[in-house]
């Protein structure tokens, strides 16, 4: 993975991954933006890594256009394609070397990308090399404090409290506290380190939890929160609805009438 400064063809940041996922594009474009600062603009193909809401939201905080090149256009991505084409040789020439780790396989990128990309002539840019052309614009680059950076590289993703007031993020456990039990809080967090996350939940203030570390033994089980004890009845619901059918019943029910005590009227053929 990496990033080419359009202008120049410098690389402005190359590393290489043991995975294929969406997080090597974000740690690669951070270090990007932490070795040279801010771009006016980022140029993506249509691959779904790119097309997220979270390189939205990045590029949004941080004031960065947000461009994708046209499907079924290759001519668009040109100059990157040429240069993967130009790693193919480093490939070629790293199988010699046989590096054991991944982090001597980048340390022999590196020295390639220098020694043999950078600081040589580019066929595009006439006698200079990428990295002398990148250095002598005289265009001030723009550099975020690493707050502002960390804040627009947050993620927020919805979890539920279980039954011991933890949520499962990520593999791993957070104590969140046993008041929220079956509800369902904002997990505010840093892809590039989730030691710590921050907790939200409407109508408290924000709160950070740390990674749940369980150990061989474990103490006495808290005390549930009172929302989930059963309230206690101080009236019969049987009785009382027993008592109000009996009201509806004698309602509907007439007294039955008793023809010998009704005297006959004289004159009357009743």
């Amino acid at each position: 993975m990496l990033f080419i400064d359009d202008a120049t063809r410098y690389v402005i940041h190359g590393e290489w991954y043991p995975t294929l996922e969406q997080s090597i594009v974000e740690d690669c474009f951070r270090k990007s933006i932490q070795k040279f600062g801010v771009p006016e603009a980022v140029y993506f193909d249509n691959g779904k890594q790119y097309r997220t809401k979270w390189m939205g939201r990045t590029c949004s905080k941080l004031g960065i256009r947000l461009l994708f090149a046209k499907p079924y256009s290759p001519e668009s991505k040109g100059k990157v394609e040429r240069f993967n084409g130009m790693v193919q040789a480093f490939l070629d020439e790293v199988m010699l070397e046989k590096p054991k780790t991944l982090d001597q396989f980048n340390h022999l990128f590196r020295v390639w990308l220098s020694e043999c990309y950078q600081n040589k002539p580019h066929s595009a840019l006439g006698t200079i090399s990428p990295e002398a052309a990148f250095r002598s614009d005289s265009k001030v680059l723009r550099f975020v404090d690493q707050e502002t950076l960390a804040i627009a590289f947050l993620h927020c993703e919805e979890r539920k409290v279980d039954k011991s007031g933890c949520i499962s993020f990520m593999g791993k456990k957070y104590e969140v506290g046993l008041s929220f039990i079956g509800r369902k809080v904002q997990v505010i967090y840093d892809a590039a380190d989730i030691t710590e996350v921050m907790i939200e939940f409407d109508g408290y203030s924000p709160w950070k939890a740390r990674e749940l570390e369980i150990g061989e033994q474990s103490g006495k089980r808290p005390a549930l929160p009172n929302h989930l004890y059963p309230e206690a009845a101080d009236t019969s619901r049987l009785l009382r609805g027993a008592e109000h059918k009996y009201e509806e019943r004698n309602q509907i029910q007439t007294t039955a009438v008793s023809y010998r005590m009704v005297k006959k009227e004289e004159n009357s053929h009743v």
